[in-house]
């Protein structure tokens, strides 16, 4: 018995096969493009991404079981009768409704929102979209007046697309602001506030169960488990206990750890609470959630610069680190997210003489991300006791300078698993597990990285440079 994991992610989806014997492979890749129509937009074509599912569908053959992971807080509008989408997917970078949070903010209903949610008001998440889109495009609003809009993340417009199946799991609907997080329902309240129709948002259900059937030539498959991407990770590292945690560096890097039934509120240290899973019938399993919006996209917005032409070539450097030679950059390209939530920072080399190569700015970069992921460690390490490991996964992962200077910043053993596709893991191990599917799972080898040098000063010296990323794009 095979299982699908479809992987839906911010540049590309991809097919991963499951078996019950345990052995997984990688089976297709549809890369989609992220389209910019205003310096802060980003947008995905609907279509493609339907695309992009089937592709993986078809390429899988005949299995067993689905589970799909998505984005988290990428959001759109289709029609409730014809499924046809009648607005963009807005991607979580977007940040056009800062504006509009501005104004909440100056109402006072930024309290509102994190004592219900547990979330800052940030156009990260999917509310002020939702809401920007029923305000904005006529074609929205005239199937309200109908009763025939439908408003939601990706994942309940894949469903309702592939099976019919009007839902999105607790795990999405955590990211919203929308929904009430010790209730795990929608809140009246914030809908008001946002201007999103509740009647117009999918049913919130667990993150296993009965999504439907999905029919392709002649092949019938269940999809057994839905759920956002970075939780689906911190299952397929086999985060389990409290305390256990991850940091996946993908387009961004998302750092979540395991509380258990402990809803942790740490909005000082601009920490979120959030849903790790809930398999259907049982109680739901929380985390801490701590982000960094650019991570490999950054390292990819170099290769585009000309700095590199082969992920090869920055994988090791000699000498000291940039940082230690007072060169930092501060990966701020979409603002600053945990600890900060700063959408006014912006990207920052700080530290440049004449004498700066471009080994030296690539590897700035790369040590940015890293010192960023420490932030966010730093600041969940006052609420959660981490082990003296902590488990990466994501592109950067495969880069040993990268992994040596993290586990240097982090003091902490840093373990690379030999399975990379953890997100897909997890997501398969879910479905599985909702499909009565019972799979092997044997030992997962992993490289590790001990820490091997002080970098406090050098930790000191990147906050100084945070410090003066901030606060740039004020009045922009």
């Amino acid at each position: 018995m095979t299982v699908l994991a479809i992987d839906q992610g911010t540049t590309n989806t991809s097919a991963f096969l499951l078996e019950r014997d345990g052995s997984a492979r990688r089976v297709h890749v549809a890369e989609h493009a992220q389209h910019y129509p205003q310096s802060g937009w980003v947008e995905h074509d609907p279509e493609a991404l339907m695309k992009s599912l089937w592709s993986c569908i078809d390429a899988a053959g005949s299995v067993s079981a689905i589970g799909i992971d998505n984005q988290g807080e990428s959001c759109l509008a289709w029609h409730a009768e014809t499924k046809e989408a009648v607005s963009p997917v807005i991607v979580w970078q977007d940040n056009r409704t800062q504006g509009f949070l501005e104004d909440l903010k100056a109402d006072g209903v930024a309290e509102l929102v994190l004592e219900k949610t547990g979330l800052p008001l940030e156009s990260y998440f999917s509310a002020s979209k939702l809401g920007w889109i029923v305000k904005t495009l006529p074609e929205a609003s005239r199937l309200l007046e109908q009763g025939k809009l439908r408003l939601g993340t990706t994942d309940a417009f894949f469903l309702d697309r592939l099976t019919g199946s009007f839902v999105t799991d607790i795990t999405t609907a955590s990211r919203t602001s929308l929904m009430d997080l010790e209730r795990g329902q929608w809140d009246d309240d914030l809908c008001r506030v946002f201007g999103v129709p509740m009647n117009a948002l999918p049913e919130i259900v667990s993150t296993t169960g009965d999504f439907g059937t999905v029919a392709r030539a002649r092949r019938h498959a269940p999809i057994t488990a839905s759920i956002v991407d970075q939780q689906a990770a911190l299952f397929g590292h086999g985060c389990r206990n409290k305390g256990d945690a991850k940091i996946t560096f993908g387009t961004g890097a998302f750092a979540l750890a395991v509380t258990g039934e402990e809803i942790f509120r740490a909005p000082q240290m601009g920490l979120l609470p959030t849903v790790a899973w809930k398999e259907a019938s049982m109680a739901p399993v929380y985390a801490l959630d701590g982000g960094v919006y650019c991570a490999a996209s950054a390292v990819n917005w170099a290769r585009d610069l000309g700095l590199f032409d082969d992920l090869q070539e920055i994988g090791h450097f000699s000498g000291s680190s940039a940082i230690e030679r007072d060169l930092a950059f501060v990966p701020a390209l979409s603002g600053l997210a945990c600890p900060y939530w700063d959408r006014s920072a912006a990207g920052l080399w700080i530290g440049l003489s004449l004498d700066t190569t471009r080994e030296d700015l690539i590897r700035a970069i790369l040590e940015g991300v890293a010192l960023r992921a420490g932030q966010v460690l730093e600041a969940m390490a006052d609420f959660v006791a981490f082990g003296n490991e902590i488990s990466i996964d994501g592109g950067m992962s495969a880069n040993p300078y990268f992994c040596q200077f993290l586990a240097d910043v982090l003091e902490r053993k840093v373990v690379v698993p030999a399975m990379g596709e953890l997100t897909a893991l997890g997501t398969a191990l879910l479905a599985a597990k909702a499909g009565g599917i019972d799979v092997l799972q044997s030992a997962n080898e992993a490289q590790l990285f001990e820490p091997g040098r002080n970098l406090t000063h050098a930790r000191a010296r990147f906050a100084e440079a945070v410090d003066r990323a901030r606060g740039w794009s004020v009045g922009r």
